[in-house]
């Protein structure tokens, strides 16, 4: 063994402990916070999952029988959710792109990468729910609420999305097309974006799926949509239509989810 190899391993010998350290501390901190969360989270109560299970079977029971009797009308308000979801989705991504770029500290100084970090932290702390309550306000009951909220939030939600990705990308390129004297749009358009479109159709594609889940959810409070059905059916007590609506929903997001992996085998 040479000294050049020994003092090699030394070396290594001296980093190890690091990770392991590393990993104990993120251990410790994990247990810390669910310990501290654990009552205020009220996670003593679960024994009632078991104890009263038997009104939960006789609740789930009446959705034991669905009643497809109006599957045109449900199959119908489902699309008015789907495309509610389809807008908004493309127009959060229309913002995102100049916002997911401006938002990089790679690409633009601290005094504008910062303030529209913020901004897009506002649009994505506040759920897309409180945003289709204060549309609804704004434009009346309606699909377009949804989509507005939907877009606000989902805006927030892929502005972060796509300025990781562009902090997370080979500077060189960049750089080879600067020295030919290209403008900052073009080293933009032409270094920057190649490297993070898949990224960024990716991000996109799994976007729309949530956003058929959260359109469903905006539907209750008078967004349009599938929800809305849902929501009256089940506070009428009927709970077979229920039980056929909520079959017609994850149906739905299913063929999506096929939909959207389809997509990204092919374009990614």
């Amino acid at each position: 063994m040479t000294a050049a190899s020994t003092a090699t391993d030394a070396r290594d010998a001296g980093r190890a402990p690091a990770p392991r350290w590393s990993t104990l501390a993120s251990l410790a901190l994990l247990v810390g916070a669910l310990a501290w969360s654990w009552g205020p989270a009220e996670m003593g109560r679960w024994p009632f999952l078991f104890t009263d299970a038997g009104n939960m079977a006789e609740y789930a029971s009446g959705f034991l029988r669905p009643d497809f009797s109006d599957w045109r009308y449900y199959l119908s308000e489902m699309m008015v959710t789907i495309q509610i979801a389809i807008w908004g989705t493309f127009l959060s991504v229309l913002l995102s792109i100049p916002f997911g770029i401006l938002s990089a500290g790679n690409m633009a100084p601290w005094w504008i990468h910062q303030p529209a970090r913020r901004l897009m932290d506002l649009f994505r702390a506040i759920h897309e729910v409180v945003f289709a309550v204060l549309f609804v306000v704004a434009v009346g009951l309606g699909p377009f609420a949804g989509v507005m909220a939907l877009f606000i939030h989902t805006t927030g939600i892929l502005a972060k999305l796509f300025s990781e990705a562009v902090e997370a990308i080979d500077p060189r390129p960049v750089e080879a097309i600067r020295t030919t004297g290209a403008s900052r749009l073009q080293q933009v358009v032409f270094g920057v974006i190649p490297q993070v479109l898949p990224l960024w159709i990716s991000f996109s594609l799994y976007r729309l799926e949530s956003n058929v889940r959260a359109a469903t959810v905006l539907g209750v409070i008078g967004a349009g949509g599938i929800g809305q059905v849902l929501f009256e059916t089940i506070r009428g007590f009927y709970y077979p239509q229920a039980s056929a609506i909520l079959i017609v929903v994850v149906l739905s997001v299913s063929v999506m989810d096929v939909i959207s992996q389809t997509l990204r085998r092919r374009v990614i």
